[in-house]
């Protein structure tokens, strides 16, 4: 048989040459500079069926190439799906992998060219010195075994998704963005708020040190045993160098000196007050949160345009809370009249026509967030419109999208409108 010759003839399954159902390569492959290629080309393949030759096992063979010619005979795989309709071929010389490709041999009678079979080359780094590596070939998402599927298990952006914030995972499995001012904490539900527990830090407590007073105060109360106080740097113990009450101190014999210096660290509870005041009363803060703030787009035809937007997701939306929204549209050119259009969700809260000698419309919505709905309320002017308001009731929605829409009546191209900004802010409750 052939197989035993110097022209090293493999097929798959050790099959005879002229066995039926196979594919003949035949070429003679150069150098760069013209001599003939000396080595062994390396194919490996996964399993798969073949029409005429059974399940062909995965598998690997080395064939020799001497002088420059090769010739094998392989099970035809074009017709088989990704990845066993790939054989790869490692082209090897002097001991190292000069570079790899794929092939994708077709069922034919007549025998084959390289460049027929070939389908692209991947990267191959080398095992030594003067090793090279081919280009990349792009590979389908489809062509990886069950990438599509994994890929379909990960978290996906929400509506309400944004960045240099907390990510949170909403009912859905969505990733949302955490609503809240920098100095909340984040709940495992998902919401924010004040944090349970605050640190305050290097305290100084207040109380004459003189020698004679032993009686101190803390601004706050300490959290279980949290309090750690310090003299002059050195650890004081509670119950031998001190006794603590709610927030008063009472030191014991040695009573603190005049230059000596107190500091304290301890957790404080703010649960029921929301935040803490060292040095001063408890104060619960209702800073207004800004959802969103940017510069619009700009329209200049008749069909009408969202030129800005704001998703305020569901952990934004608590009964109690309030939304405010503002924004400034800005009209140039005095040969078109213009319309601007607010909404809350599917619910239009404004749609004003300003005429050709309007240079700007500026407006104000707030939305006072109930169990079941939302009131709304609304006032908006121009330059020469005419001040005008109004109260809407909108259904509950979650999450709500409030976007600003606007088109030119009878637009001619020197006019344009724009929304120079919007600001959309939340006052949570408390």
């Amino acid at each position: 048989m052939l197989c035993r010759k110097t022209l090293f003839v493999a097929t798959l399954c050790a099959m005879a040459w002229g066995q039926t159902g196979l594919t003949t390569i035949q070429d003679t492959l150069f150098e760069a500079d013209g001599t003939r290629f000396n080595g062994s080309l390396l194919f490996s393949w996964s399993t798969f069926d073949s029409t005429n030759n059974g399940t062909i096992i995965q598998q690997n063979r080395t064939v020799p190439v001497v002088n420059g010619n090769l010739l094998l005979q392989l099970v035809p795989n074009a017709d088989q799906p990704a990845p066993a309709n790939v054989y790869t071929v490692q082209y090897q010389s002097d001991g190292l992998n000069r570079f790899t490709e794929t092939w994708t041999v077709p069922a034919g009678s007549q025998p084959l060219k390289v460049s027929q079979v070939r389908t692209g080359t991947v990267s191959s780094g080398s095992s030594g010195t003067g090793g090279g590596a081919g280009n990349q070939s792009p590979i389908a998402e489809s062509d990886v075994i069950n990438l599509q599927a994994d890929l379909s298990q990960r978290p996906v952006k929400g509506s309400g998704y944004g960045t240099n914030r907390v990510a949170v995972v909403d009912d859905n499995g969505l990733i949302e963005t955490a609503v809240g001012n920098t100095s909340d904490c984040v709940f495992v539900d998902g919401t924010s708020g004040a944090c349970v527990v605050t640190f305050a830090d290097a305290e100084t407590p207040g109380g004459v040190i003189d020698g004679t007073n032993n009686t101190f105060t803390l601004a706050n109360t300490p959290l279980g045993a949290s309090l750690q106080l310090f003299r002059n740097g050195v650890y004081q113990t509670a119950g031998f160098d001190y006794t603590l009450s709610g927030s008063t101190l009472q030191f014991g014999a040695a009573v603190p000196q005049s230059g000596d210096t107190l500091t304290a660290n301890y957790r404080v509870d703010t649960s029921a007050v929301g935040s803490i005041n060292v040095g001063g009363p408890t104060v619960v803060t209702t800073a207004a949160q800004v959802l969103c703030s940017a510069a619009g787009a700009t329209n200049r035809s008749s069909a009408v345009s969202t030129l800005g937007s704001c998703t305020i997701p569901a952990a934004a939306l608590h009964t109690g809370d309030r939304i405010e929204v503002r924004f400034t549209v800005q009209h140039t050119g005095t040969g078109s009249s213009f319309e601007t259009q607010l909404f809350w969700g599917n619910t239009a809260l404004l749609d004003r026509t300003g005429s050709t000698q309007d240079a700007a419309l500026a407006a104000q919505a707030e939305a006072a967030i109930a169990a079941t709905s939302s009131d709304l309320s609304v006032q908006s002017f121009g330059t020469v419109l005419p001040f005008a308001a109004a109260i809407v009731t909108s259904a509950a929605q979650t999450p709500v999208v409030v976007s600003v829409k606007a088109r030119l009546i009878n637009a001619i191209s020197s006019d344009s409108v724009q929304l120079l900004n919007y600001t959309v802010l939340r006052y949570p409750a408390h």
